[in-house]
């Protein structure tokens, strides 16, 4: 697991990292606290640089205890993604569908499909600047 005041960004060629980082930040305000409420479940999301399965970088996006970390889920995660970098940024970005990318295989998941569903762009930080 990543250090807590450690950046994403900083030891990641993935674009993606930086969004991890500001989901950090994006967890501390009330908008971490409403997620907590309606969504409060754990994704681990595997993201690769170009092609889902290889080179993956896992990162934890703990909606229950409102923390995001690098590495495998300390657990068992309500569901898991996996993404190319690109792709995972263009779901997160609301660019992509969620429903799109999992019917095109652009997305591929394990675990719950009621705890997948809840998956939306809505959990990260707006406006991105991706």
């Amino acid at each position: 697991m990543a250090e807590a005041g450690q950046n994403f960004a900083d030891s990641s060629t993935l674009k993606s990292a930086a969004l991890m980082d500001m989901m950090k930040g994006h967890l501390t305000t009330d908008e971490g606290k409403r997620l907590k409420e309606k969504v409060g479940l754990v994704y681990q999301i595997n993201v690769a640089p170009k092609k889902i399965g290889f080179q993956e970088e896992m990162f934890v996006v703990d909606l229950k205890n409102l923390k995001v970390y690098k590495g495998p889920c300390d657990g068992k995660p309500d569901a898991t993604f996996s993404f190319v970098d690109g792709d995972f940024l263009s779901v997160a970005s609301g660019k992509l569908n969620p429903q799109m990318a999992f019917i095109r295989g652009k997305m591929k998941i394990k675990g719950s499909m009621g705890a997948a569903q809840k998956f939306t762009p809505d959990i990260f930080p707006k406006p991105a600047k991706l």
